[in-house]
């Protein structure tokens, strides 16, 4: 049997989560994996074909810029007009940004890569409806300077098994985050945005599932005075038992970037 030759690609794109049930395939469901593949198969003319994802997000969550490996049986020879076109016939809600050819040796999930998620929120009022794809709103007012202090303990290396969904004792919780802040936000803006809004920058290797969801709503609640500074130092202790009471929504998170190292 004749040796059939694999290629091997890096595709970065970005999405809207709004109206997706997150990454992967499910019976029934919109999922951006079905609406790329499904894209790439109109654009291939059903050649072979596979892709595989850096890391999944979940329903709702968007992408500023993400990647997943294309792997095919066919090179592709001019990279710009596949990109167009692959753009051309994607839903508006998904962009690829770049494609980048690499050898058999990358290896999308295990190549080391730096990823950066941003939680976008605003809080004491009732805002306008448009910003509810990308952007949280908390009705009560929050205390931000204590919520600024108390993502900062959150940085650095800690078990974060309290910050992760339905956690066993087989996971890997002993992890590192590089930066953890909350600042006025001035990455996404809109005419319809609150005048005040806030961005909360998680930098790492690595995180759980609903990881930063879970951070996010145990620094809400801080800003609401219901628990103090030092619950989130004990929360973040090997053997400490801390389950935390609110996963923030999923709307407000968006993977801002991936860097592979």
């Amino acid at each position: 049997m004749a040796f059939e030759k694999r290629y091997y690609y890096l595709i970065k794109l970005q999405y809207l989560g709004y109206r997706f049930h997150g990454w992967q395939k499910q019976p029934n469901l919109k999922t951006l994996h079905l609406m790329v593949d499904r894209t790439l198969k109109y654009v291939f003319e059903d050649k072979r074909f596979k892709t595989l994802i850096a890391g999944r997000t979940d329903a709702m969550v968007s992408a500023n810029e993400t990647a997943f490996e294309l792997f095919t049986y066919h090179k592709i020879d001019n990279a710009p007009e596949f990109l167009k076109e692959f753009n051309y016939n994607l839903p508006q809600d998904i962009r690829a940004l770049t494609i980048k050819e690499v050898d058999e040796s990358f290896n999308i999930i295990q190549h080391p890569k730096i990823k950066e998620y941003i939680y976008l929120f605003a809080f004491g009022g009732k805002f306008h409806p448009f910003c509810a794809p990308i952007l949280t709103t908390i009705l009560d007012d929050l205390d931000i300077d204590v919520m600024m202090e108390g993502a900062k303990l959150f940085e650095g290396k800690h078990n974060f098994k309290n910050y992760c969904y339905k956690a066993t004792d087989k996971g890997i919780y002993n992890r590192a985050i590089d930066h953890c802040s909350i600042s006025q936000n001035t990455l996404f803006t809109a005419s319809f945005f609150p005048e005040n809004s806030f961005v909360l920058s998680v930098r790492g290797l690595g995180f759980g599932r609903h990881q930063i969801r879970l951070m996010m709503g145990t620094l809400i609640r801080l800003g609401k005075g219901e628990i103090g500074l030092s619950y989130i130092e004990e929360s973040l202790k090997d053997g400490v038992v801390s389950h935390q009471a609110y996963i923030a929504p999923a709307s407000g998170l968006i993977l801002n970037r991936i860097v592979f190292k």
